[in-house]
């Protein structure tokens, strides 16, 4: 049988792909957690349309996987996009229109409007600028790389004054971690068994940890996480991590 054309190729590693994250979608949904956690947010249901123009975009064997925690507020849990801040989505990815149904509860302060949303996200900002200026354009960063997410939940908390905030699943109870945990981990085995990359680079310190417990055999290193919550990343956080990088192996 002669070999299948490379286009071919690309839409079913891509079905699958989607696959995989549609089982995760699922099995996420059928998650309840303990308090910290008040609501959870899956943008991999309701942004949908979001994600898969962006996996549209990606390689189907690239040689470099960037692994971040979970969706932020004003990122993935906007746009379904991966560190998804509105206007790099819109002007660095080149994705203009995005279908969504927001979750139905949604919290007032924390709403989903899609590429609607007028906050931006530093996370999101700062990673995808960095591609922006190494690669200049979406197409030559997607020839080997990729961003994609560890964790598919959004985690809202309420506080004791009553007013909600961001929960990271780090700071989840131990039981839920584990059962989440669980299936993240199995997800992240999946795909990067279909990616074959060379090596997975972890968006800070948890995903780099995620990435070393679940999967075997594939480089890992860890980047300085892009979030203003570190004071280390607000000081030439691209500078910084270019060298990282750099120093890896990772870029030349």
């Amino acid at each position: 049988m002669p070999p299948l054309p490379c286009k071919i190729l690309l839409i079913m590693t891509n079905s699958l792909f989607l696959e995989l994250y549609r089982n995760l979608r699922e099995k996420a949904d059928t998650l309840t957690f303990l308090p910290p956690v008040s609501r959870t947010y899956n943008p991999l249901r309701y942004a949908w349309h979001g994600f898969s123009q962006y996996t549209a975009m990606c390689p189907d064997n690239p040689r470099v996987v960037f692994l971040g925690m979970n969706p932020g507020p004003w990122g993935m849990t906007q746009t379904g996009v991966p560190f998804g801040e509105v206007g790099a989505v819109r002007n660095f990815l080149g994705i203009h229109k995005i279908s969504i149904t927001p979750p139905e509860n949604t919290h007032p302060a924390y709403p989903v409007k899609g590429l609607e949303c007028s906050r931006s996200e530093v996370s999101g900002k700062r990673l995808w600028g960095l591609f922006r200026d190494r690669f200049g354009t979406a197409e030559n960063f997607f020839r080997e790389h990729i961003v994609l997410n560890y964790c598919p939940l959004l985690f809202l908390k309420k506080s004791p004054d009553g007013r909600a905030g961001n929960l990271t699943p780090d700071k989840l109870a131990k039981p839920d971690r584990e059962k989440l945990f669980a299936l993240c981990d199995e997800c992240l085995r999946q795909v990067i068994a279909e990616l074959k990359p060379e090596v997975v680079v972890g968006v800070g310190a948890f995903a780099e940890k995620r990435a070393q417990e679940a999967l075997k055999g594939v480089k890992i290193v860890r980047i300085l996480h892009p979030s203003p919550a570190s004071p280390a990343s607000n000081q030439d956080w691209a500078g910084k991590v270019t060298s990282q990088l750099i120093d890896s192996g990772v870029w030349q």
